[in-house]
């Protein structure tokens, strides 16, 4: 079992170093504070090759897969800027499209993706089923050889920037199924089509990328927009939901970095009482216990992307990694905080931003206490709890 990364793996995992010297946290935090999204920032890593991480060489990407995905997310957010549209867009939608896309799709999309020119927001998220999918409600009627999608999806990260959408949706309803798990399709829709509309959902979290609902009213869609198979989209889901897990496990585990090293980098030159207050164990050791956390954190996230390359049962791994890594990632800033006393509250630190992004990935996109509910039955062999 080898640990070491590979050279282009380390030159991918360290790019975040790179972009940082000039959109730096202070850049990230300022965008964040007013809820816009930093286009110039998401312009150089377009440039630079990285929205294509996982989208192959012929379609305009890297050709490489979920492990330099991750190198990439956890090095961005080693240094403060962490981007969720890098979740949304690049891992769960152009992975997603690569891999089951019509021609239309690979041919045309992907490599305007890849080059920036458009983006992806990803849909599956309703008010009415939240996390119950099964319980989707948005339908997309046949007629004849085309659909009129009509429905409601919320919480959408970043559609005010993005073009198209991977929509989630039911092509039969879930009253007529057998199974409830069949009747679903994935659409690639362009979201300046008439009948879509969007309202921002206001949320009070510091971030560039804003949520919003998503309404569709009788969307017409063709063959040309269907992503995999009709009826048979259930099946390709889990293509984007495991990436979505390791991903944003690998965003808390560079979080929780970032602010153990501003944690340690104060507590290293504040003086209290005639010595650094970090060498009080009462400092030390939340911060030592913490930082061990997302080391360990950051494993599971490694394995976890290591199998879905390899074309592997990923559930479990990515299940695990979510949980531990969201975890350390808001223990690790609580301990930075917690060193940092008064001044860990005030904007010149820029430190308690970080707080409330990691406690949102508790709960969101897929909650810890799914995420326990799925190892405790898929895993451990419990009996089904929901």
């Amino acid at each position: 079992m080898d640990f070491i990364l590979n050279d282009e793996q380390r030159q991918i995992y360290e790019y975040g170093g790179q972009l940082a010297q000039k959109y730096d946290n202070a850049y990230w935090l300022d965008h964040a504070r007013r809820h816009e999204f930093p286009h110039e920032m998401f312009r150089q890593i377009a440039d630079d090759g990285f929205l294509g991480i996982m989208v192959p060489e012929e379609f305009g990407g890297a050709g490489l897969g979920m492990t330099e995905m991750a190198l990439f997310m956890e090095g961005t957010a080693n240094h403060g800027i962490p981007l969720l549209m890098m979740v949304v867009g690049p891992t769960m939608s152009l992975a997603h499209i690569a891999s089951h896309g019509s021609e239309f799709h690979k041919k045309e999309l992907l490599p305007a993706a890849c080059r920036g020119d458009i983006q992806f927001c990803f849909a599956i998220t309703e008010p009415g089923a939240g996390s119950n999918t099964m319980k989707a409600t948005t339908l997309a009627k046949r007629r004849g050889n085309r659909f009129s999608l009509s429905g409601e999806k919320t919480f959408i990260t970043g559609a005010e920037v993005a073009d198209y959408c991977l929509v989630v949706a039911r092509t039969k309803p879930h009253t007529e199924v057998s199974r409830k798990t069949d009747g679903f399709t994935l659409f690639a829709v362009d979201l300046k089509k008439k009948g879509v509309d969007k309202q921002r959902v206001k949320i009070s979290i510091p971030l560039p990328e804003e949520q919003w609902t998503l309404f569709f009213d009788d969307v017409d869609l063709g063959p040309e927009d269907v992503v995999g198979e009709v009826d048979e989209g259930f099946s390709i889901l889990f293509d984007s939901l495991n990436p979505e897990r390791i991903i944003l496990a690998a965003l808390c585990c560079g979080i929780g970095r970032f602010a153990l090293n501003k944690g340690v980098a104060y507590a290293s030159e504040r003086n209290v009482f005639g010595q650094p207050i970090g060498a009080h164990q009462g400092v030390q050791h939340p911060m030592a216990k913490a930082h061990t956390a997302v080391e360990m954190a950051s494993l599971m996230t490694r394995r976890a992307a290591w199998e879905f390359d390899n074309k592997l049962p990923a559930g479990a791994s990515s299940n695990m990694a979510k949980y531990a890594a969201a975890e350390a990632g808001i223990e690790a800033v609580d301990a930075a905080l917690q060193a940092h006393g008064g001044s860990g509250f005030t904007e010149d630190t820029g430190l308690y931003e970080m707080y409330p992004l990691v406690r949102l990935l508790r709960t969101a996109p897929v909650n810890r206490e799914l995420c326990l509910s799925f190892i405790g039955e898929k895993v451990m062999g419990l009996p089904r709890s929901y």
